[in-house]
C-alpha cells in the first residue's frame, strides 16, 4: 500500500489470558487506521461534521493471518479502494512491525465499507461532491 502507516503498540487490554491479541481488537484497529486515512485526506470527522453527515460501518471483512502479542509494535495501513454515491470502501492491513522492515509479517487484512448518513436523522444521504472528489483523488 502506498499510504502512510499508523503505529500502535499492543497493550495488556488488547490481549487474552495467554497474551495474544483477541481477534475482536483487530476490528477496532482497522477502523482506527481507516479513520486516520480519511483524516489525512481531508475527509475526517471535522469535514463530515461540517457537511452534516456521518459515516457508519456497513460491512467489515477480516482475514486473520497470524497473531500479535502483548507489547508487539503494529503497523496499520489503510487506503481508499472505492468511492461510491453514498459509500466508501477501504482496504486495511495490520502488520507486526519488527526492528527490520524486511521481517514484518501480515497479521490481518480486510475491507471496511462505510456509508454516509444524515447526522441528525440517521437516514442515508449521498456523499457531498467535495468529499467525493477529495476521496477519489490519488493518494496525496
Amino acid at each position: 500500500m502506498t499510504s502512510p502507516a499508523y503505529h500502535y503498540r499492543v497493550e495488556h487490554v488488547d490481549t487474552d489470558a495467554s497474551g495474544v491479541v483477541h481477534f475482536s481488537r483487530y476490528a477496532s484497529l482497522m477502523e482506527s487506521a481507516a479513520l486516520e486515512e480519511l483524516e489525512r485526506r481531508g475527509a475526517g470527522l471535522d469535514a463530515l461534521l461540517a457537511a452534516g453527515i456521518d459515516m457508519r460501518v456497513r460491512e467489515l471483512r477480516i482475514q486473520y493471518h497470524a497473531p500479535a502479542q502483548f507489547r508487539n509494535e503494529l503497523r496499520l495501513e489503510a487506503r481508499v479502494e472505492q468511492v461510491g454515491v453514498a459509500r466508501v470502501r477501504m482496504a486495511v492491513q495490520v502488520f507486526q512491525q519488527p526492528p527490520s522492515e524486511a521481517e514484518r509479517s501480515l497479521l490481518t487484512s480486510g475491507t471496511l465499507e462505510l456509508v454516509t448518513v444524515d447526522r441528525a436523522a440517521g437516514t442515508p444521504v449521498t456523499l457531498p461532491d467535495t468529499l467525493k472528489n477529495t476521496l477519489s483523488r490519488s493518494t496525496p
